[in-house]
């Protein structure tokens, strides 16, 4: 070990000391959920007051989860939530990546403008648009498929109020923008020599070369639309289109609050999303660490 590795030694350990236990903070909660899910409301008091309530000891038991799925109707909103995440998710991507290849790839009339429209949308919560979005949606007219295919008078209760104007994102096209805009235009001057025209360069050239991008966009989108909740809560007054975060209100709407039972549906709530998140992770550090060195 040369000198100046070994003065430096005192500072990587005091930093990886640091990061240690941040990393304990953040995970706790995550460890006390999973743990409590497993126990009664006796043994979740009783072993808060120590170790013990962050890990899977005593007399565990799968009945809370059990519970969850026999008292309530939580597989149809599982299955809903899904299905919204999902699709909204995949159609995001396409519609979004498009959006940004067009404002960083091509040029066109009007583009800066278009450009500054988008930050200034990204400054807007969805709190200050739902209840015009709500009134626009109620004069829409529907599709209602529980007897074959019929128009309905509007888009409430349904599954397409909790998709369609959630695909189209700022923040998501203002990622891809960033991203694409720094890939090099040489590749697309190659492609359109030998013939390529605008969508196929987008399909060929742009989107293998952003791959972490898509990855961090999947996730970020699929996580607000998994934890979606003031929308659906004004949009969705019925069970059939009812989604897992309003699915647990109802749960525990007038009952005795049983806090396994609570842990076990958070449990379900988090841990589709954090798989995800596992899966996707490899590509959102790379789009992070790309984006850095990139400046």
């Amino acid at each position: 070990m040369s000198p100046t590795q070994r003065k430096t030694l005192p500072l990587r350990f005091a930093l990886y000391a640091l990061l240690i236990l941040l990393s304990a903070l953040f995970i706790f909660p995550f460890l006390f959920m999973l743990a409590s899910s497993l126990k009664d409301n006796d043994a979740i008091f009783t072993d808060v007051e120590s170790l013990r309530a962050v890990l899977p000891v005593g007399d565990l038991m799968l009945s809370n989860y059990v519970a969850v799925f026999a008292r309530g109707n939580i597989g149809h909103y599982l299955f809903n939530s899904i299905l919204i995440t999902v699709l909204t998710v995949l159609l995001g991507l396409f519609v979004n990546s498009l959006a940004a290849y067009a404002l960083a790839r091509l040029e066109w009339s009007g583009k800066q403008a278009v450009i500054v429209v988008l930050v200034v949308m990204l400054a807007v919560p969805l709190e200050a648009i739902s209840v015009p979005m709500m009134l626009l949606v109620t004069k829409l007219p529907g599709l209602d498929f529980s007897e074959g295919i019929a128009l309905t008078s509007s888009w409430l209760d349904t599954m397409h109020v909790q998709i369609i104007p959630f695909i189209a994102n700022a923040f998501s096209v203002f990622l891809f923008y960033q991203f694409f805009r720094d890939i090099p235009k040489d590749f697309d001057e190659a492609a359109y020599i030998d013939g390529a025209s605008p969508f196929q360069v987008y399909r060929h050239v742009i989107v293998p070369s952003s791959v972490p991008v898509f990855a961090t966009v999947a996730i970020l989108q699929g996580l607000a639309m998994w934890n979606q909740y003031l929308w659906p809560v004004i949009t969705v007054p019925g069970e059939d289109a009812r989604p897992l975060m309003i699915g647990m209100q109802q749960f525990f709407a007038a009952r005795r609050i049983e806090w396994g039972e609570v842990m076990a549906y958070a449990s379900v709530i988090t841990v589709p999303i954090l798989l995800a998140f596992i899966f996707f992770q490899r590509w959102f550090v790379r789009s992070v660490v790309g984006s850095g060195v990139k400046g």
